[in-house]
């Protein structure tokens, strides 16, 4: 499976003569490609082209005297085999921005609708343009609503546009969009679980508490966050009863994914903070849950439902011990 949208970087001289041997040649033969100007002036000192392929594929290569930059969800040419990649922040800013504008413009021919959520465009641009997770992460969406139910689509990426000009996960840009997904195959649970984490980054930044996302511990388990600088979080999505073969309730859906998750890493790290997000729950079900607020067998724990115009409920089994009370109205309180 590719990766993210990275630039290959190389170090070798480059005139046009080689670009239209090394790069545009093997292209064509392999896929037809034509080599066309950019649409936008490339950095400073630098030459440019893009290439577009017959398949959709693209490519964009700029050049100077210090050696190259080639940016595409396409076959890389074996010139350029044996390079070192570099993200949007790792490469020259001039580069990436030009890169970026290129990239943000050919979305909005193909994909207006996506590109009015200037943030959402942006933040996911390394999988909307990826080899692989190109046509999921868009159909995620365009069809899914971004994992919310009974929302049309202008409020589920109005939501996601605001949680994101935060900026709050700004600095974890390429590890977040790339748990959202570069799979060539749509798996609606696992991205719907993704966005779980992404609602609860927005709840600890509105509520004030310092996090850090995706936590590497020494156990050989990743958690989802570490508050404060100490407090480990574990964030799990429950699905909701109409596409579980047990648990048909929604009561029943959180006490059995509680129950499943604390057979697992939680295990092994206890005190660690269980937030259950239920945003994929329709109004009636979450309503059902507010009202019993089940106990799931795990202390501490979060049960939450965010909605797309920012509303956010929940319960609390135990004592979290940081709070969110400037994120979550909490009910029976």
């Amino acid at each position: 499976m590719a990766g993210p949208l990275r630039f290959r970087r190389s170090h070798g001289s480059w005139s046009r003569d080689r670009v239209d041997r090394e790069l545009y040649r093997p292209l064509d033969t392999n896929l037809g490609a034509a080599t066309e100007s950019p649409w936008f002036a490339p950095p400073a000192g630098y030459e440019a082209v893009r290439f577009e392929m017959h398949n959709g594929d693209f490519a964009l290569f700029c050049w100077d005297d210090d050696g190259a930059y080639w940016l595409g969800n396409t076959e890389t040419p074996e010139a350029l085999w044996r390079t070192d990649k570099e993200t949007f922040e790792e490469a020259p800013y001039p580069v990436t921005r030009w890169a970026q504008r290129e990239l943000l413009a050919r979305m909005e021919t193909t994909d207006p609708w996506l590109t009015d959520y200037e943030y959402v465009a942006w933040f996911f641009l390394p999988v909307f343009c990826s080899k692989d997770g190109r046509n999921t992460t868009r159909e995620f969406f365009r069809e899914h609503t971004a994992g919310f139910p009974d929302a049309t689509r202008g409020e589920a990426l109005s939501f996601v546009d605001d949680l994101l000009a935060t900026g709050c996960l700004d600095p974890y840009r390429y590890e977040m969009a790339s748990k959202l997904g570069t799979s060539a195959g749509t798996d609606l649970t696992r991205m719907a679980a993704t966005m779980g984490e992404f609602i609860v980054a927005k709840l600890l930044f509105d509520a004030g508490v310092e996090f850090v996302p995706e936590v590497e511990l020494d156990s050989g388990h990743a958690l989802d966050f570490r508050v404060d600088g100490q407090h480990l979080v574990e964030v799990t999505r429950p699905l909701p009863p109409t596409r579980r073969s047990r648990a048909d309730t929604a009561v029943a859906a959180v006490r059995q994914t509680g129950q499943s998750k604390t057979r697992a890493q939680l295990d092994k790290h206890p005190g660690t903070t269980l937030v259950i997000d239920c945003s994929s729950f329709r109004d009636d079900e979450w309503a059902a849950v507010a009202a019993e607020r089940p106990d799931v067998g795990y202390r501490p724990t979060v049960v939450f439902r965010a909605r797309p115009d920012g509303s956010v409920e929940g319960y609390r089994i135990g004592t979290v011990p940081f709070d969110l009370s400037g994120a979550i109205d909490w009910v029976g309180d």
